[in-house]
């Protein structure tokens, strides 16, 4: 029988892999907590057995003797840990010590299922409004400068890389690729839309991520709660470029305040 138990160990040893806990987890333990928790899971294990009044007392007082050393252990690491905090990991501190914030669903009253939640919340932030109807007849704005390849170049160096895409799901990264390999591609699709003037409605479908306010009392109303619109990476591209032209036509005819900084090139508070 022993003979067979020790093969059973054995082939336990060799087929079972050994822990390898990473160096990051319990950095505050040290190896009087080990001897500590020794002691206590011994004396739990005899008052387990004796069931005596005097080893349960035992067996209380080294949990207790164990809690506290873990307490005062940890205390101090985080103590050393915020002593050689630096500029660069001061954040990864404040994480640590508020931990991540639990994502918050809404809870609409009137609003149960996701289909009602999403009207709600639709009905807040977009007030109905009458049909867009689009112009009859385009036609092109001779007085209008033709687009040129600087200022979609211009356009692009503005959008962020990691930004987020809109319902087309391309990213500004692959823009600027094509731009940068093909530019007449760009210029062939927008410099129409410049000429006459017209931002298609094909180009201003965009998604809504909803997000949560911080520290909200209450997540029972959607003001509680803010949306941020994604449009078409290229219905961006096409408004930064009419944006850059009106700024350039206010600044040129006085439209601007004197004290105007923000979002002027050229000018900084």
């Amino acid at each position: 029988m022993s003979e067979s138990l020790n093969r059973l160990v054995a082939l336990l040893k060799e087929h079972t892999p050994v822990s390898r806990p990473s160096h990051h987890s319990k950095r505050w333990w040290t190896p009087h907590l080990s001897v500590l928790r020794r002691e206590y899971h011994k004396a739990a294990r005899a008052a387990r057995k004796h069931d005596t009044p005097h080893m349960r007392e035992v067996a209380g007082t080294s949990k207790a003797e164990y809690c506290k050393a873990i307490k005062a252990t940890k205390n101090k690491h985080w103590s050393s840990v915020l002593l050689a905090a630096t500029p660069q990991s001061l954040w990864t501190a404040k994480r640590f010590a508020y931990g991540r914030a639990q994502p918050r669903f809404p809870s609409l009253p009137g609003a149960e299922t996701p289909i009602q939640m999403n009207n709600v919340l639709l009905d807040h932030f977009f007030s109905p409004k009458e049909p867009f109807s689009p112009p009859p007849r385009l036609r092109p704005n001779k007085s209008a400068p033709p687009l040129t390849p600087d200022e979609i170049a211009a356009a692009l160096s503005k959008c962020s890389p990691t930004s987020a895409p809109g319902p087309d799901g391309i990213p500004y990264s692959t823009w600027k690729q094509v731009n940068k390999i093909h530019p007449s591609i760009l210029l062939n699709i927008l410099a129409p839309l410049v000429l006459l003037g017209y931002h298609p409605a094909s180009l201003k479908g965009s998604n809504a991520v909803v997000l949560d306010k911080p520290g909200k009392p209450s997540y029972e109303s959607p003001s509680s709660f803010r949306i941020i619109v994604l449009i078409r990476t290229i219905s961006q591209v096409f408004e930064r470029i009419i944006a850059a032209r009106l700024l350039a036509a206010a600044r040129l005819r006085g439209l601007l305040h004197p004290n105007q900084c923000g979002s002027l090139p050229g000018l900084s508070t």
